[in-house]
């Protein structure tokens, strides 16, 4: 197994996972003279036509992830959909992964993560574990309505819902196959906010602008930068992540999604230990993409300014809405024609409802405050109404 001599720069990283995520982090490694090596099922997965190698196998298979550790200095993660236990006896035989296992093992698991993030005094949703043995006759949370979470591999709206009443919850957990959940309180929030951060080895940590997200079915729809907060908000946004990372020693950068209160009061939804959608407008709206950041802290590189290089920026998830075999080149080319637009399609052969198959990220100069906020809503009026059929 590959061991890392720390005198010497990182040239290969080893990526499991090989969407979008990490095929977006191809352009970053080629500005760095990094090399890409990605643990992937199938060839038509969009990293895979940008890694420099591929291990072509199912995320969770430790058996491939060995191989991608003799191909490589380090291994980092695109997703979390792997096993923990079985990447432990390659990490112990001297694998170096970023961030450590030790970092993912207490936030993987929904219900886990709540506990920690408790545990570290941030501030969090009144939570509760269900298995469907002890459900009291409402659920012992403050709220009429309820979430319910699956505790592992939920994503893009998958494995969360919220229920108004006990029947409606009910008929879920059975529906989903009456596992464990996470269930809890439903926070009228405010606006949903997101903060990318990034530590690396020396435990300096950067943070970049607050940005706000709107979510609809419980998906990313768009996000906007920077977020319209209050400099108290915005510090309290920064306070979080920096006890975050520090606590658990991160090296890379993290997702952090937030609900605003009415009361101005700030509270963690849900961690993600990678890269994220709600960075994805870093690339052309910071100085420093979230891409080059987190491979800049893997990799022992000095961590550069996360800033916005512009008044604002949105960006508008392009969902599929159909099943189809169709590459959509006409709505490209439309999408491409926006002002100040960047389309980033992902190359996926598939679409089907709900699944991203690209993202258009519109910059905005000369504009600011209340302004800034309508222009950025505009402009992603603007993009749904070329990519949604039927929008206005």
């Amino acid at each position: 197994m590959s061991q890392i001599d720390r005198t010497e720069k990182i040239n290969r990283v080893g990526v499991i996972g090989g969407g979008q995520l990490a095929w977006m982090m191809a352009d970053a490694a080629e500005a760095l003279g990094i090399e890409l090596v990605v643990q992937t099922p199938k060839t038509s997965d969009p990293a895979a036509a940008r890694a420099s190698e591929v291990i072509l196998a199912p995320i969770d298979d430790a058996q491939a992830t060995a191989q991608l550790a003799e191909r490589c200095d380090v291994i980092t993660f695109e997703n979390e959909f792997v096993d923990l236990t079985a990447l432990g006896e390659l990490e112990r035989q001297g694998v170096c992964f970023r961030p450590k296992l030790s970092v993912l093992a207490p936030i993987l698991d929904k219900y886990e993560q709540r506990c920690y993030l408790r545990s570290l005094g941030l501030p969090v949703p009144q939570f509760m574990a269900f298995d469907g043995t002890e459900l009291p006759p409402t659920p012992d949370l403050p709220s009429e309505k309820v979430v319910i979470k699956a505790r592992r591999h939920g994503y893009d709206g998958q494995g969360t819902a919220i229920c108004g009443d006990r029947q409606t919850l009910l008929a879920t957990w059975e529906r989903w196959g009456r596992p464990g959940v996470l269930l809890e309180e439903f926070i009228p929030f405010e606006r949903e906010l997101a903060v990318m951060a990034a530590r690396n080895q020396a435990g300096e940590v950067v943070i970049y602008p607050v940005v706000e997200t709107q979510q609809e079915a419980q998906v990313c729809r768009r996000a906007i930068a920077p977020g319209d907060v209050t400099p108290e908000v915005n510090a309290q946004v920064e306070a979080i992540a920096h006890r975050l990372l520090s606590a658990l020693d991160v090296v890379g950068i993290f997702g952090i999604e937030l609900f605003l209160t009415p009361q101005g009061q700030v509270l963690v939804n849900e961690i993600a230990p990678r890269t994220h959608n709600s960075g994805h407008l870093t690339i052309n709206a910071c100085n420093t993409s979230q891409f080059e950041m987190h491979l800049r802290a893997v990799c022992d590189l000095p961590l550069p300014d996360p800033s916005l290089n512009c008044a604002g920026a949105v960006m508008v998830n392009l969902l599929g809405y159909e099943e189809s075999e169709e590459d959509y080149s006409a709505k490209q080319q439309q999408l491409r024609a926006v002002p100040g637009a960047h389309l980033y399609w992902y190359g996926k052969t598939q679409s089907r409802p709900g699944r991203k198959m690209g993202h258009v990220t519109a910059i905005v100069q000369g504009v600011s405050g209340n302004a800034l906020q309508q222009h950025c809503q505009d402009l992603a009026h603007q993009i749904e109404s070329i990519w949604y059929p039927g929008t206005l």
